[in-house]
């Protein structure tokens, strides 16, 4: 377990729970932790199907920009692997996997939530790709996987624009798979 992500079973389903206040920025510990946790979710005999939950409050709000700031080119090229990294390993959990999402989803935390296969969203929740408004792409595989789910062309406008889109949206667009109250979110995903 670590300082910011831990890995709950209960009734043969992990929960890979974000808790680094106060939005769940996504330094490079935390996405070493989800790496390790990730991997132990796929390993464990007693996880089905695992949900990546943030909290009641807020899911991811991406990167570090803080700890970005101060990396030079090279640190910056070992932090964008470490982004790849961390949203491959959620990706190749080899069981079900869901994201419960209330809040900001956005940048690396909309990345983390386009590495599993379903995401629940409650209705306060805005998800978005804002990197652009900071002079870069995303960098985690949301290019991709962003334009699987959306389409090619709505892909290009949430990350040329780098605006949010509210629940409603995401489920009209594709994003997310269901809107639910904020509070029936993560029991749902469990379900």
């Amino acid at each position: 377990m670590g300082e910011f992500v831990r890995l709950e079973v209960a009734d043969g389903v992990g929960t890979i729970r974000l808790d680094r206040p106060k939005m769940n920025a996504l330094d490079a510990q935390v996405q070493r932790e989800l790496i390790e946790v990730a991997r132990e979710a796929d390993a464990r005999d007693d996880v089905a199907a695992v949900v990546v939950y943030g909290g009641e409050r807020v899911f991811a709000a991406g990167a570090d920009v803080k700890e970005m700031a101060g990396m030079s080119y090279q640190e910056m090229v070992r932090h964008a692997h470490l982004l790849q990294d961390f949203t491959r390993a959620i990706a190749a959990i080899g069981k079900p996997t869901v994201s419960a999402i209330t809040g900001f989803a956005l940048g690396g935390g909309c990345e983390v939530a386009l590495s599993t296969d379903l995401r629940f969203a409650a209705e306060n929740a805005k998800l978005g790709q804002p990197e652009i408004l900071l002079g870069i792409i995303p960098g985690a595989g949301g290019t991709q996987r962003l334009a699987r789910l959306v389409g090619p062309s709505t892909a290009k406008d949430l990350i040329y624009t780098g605006r949010f889109v509210d629940a409603q949206e995401a489920l009209a667009i594709g994003l997310v798979d269901r809107v639910l109250p904020a509070e029936d979110v993560y029991t749902e995903a469990v379900a």
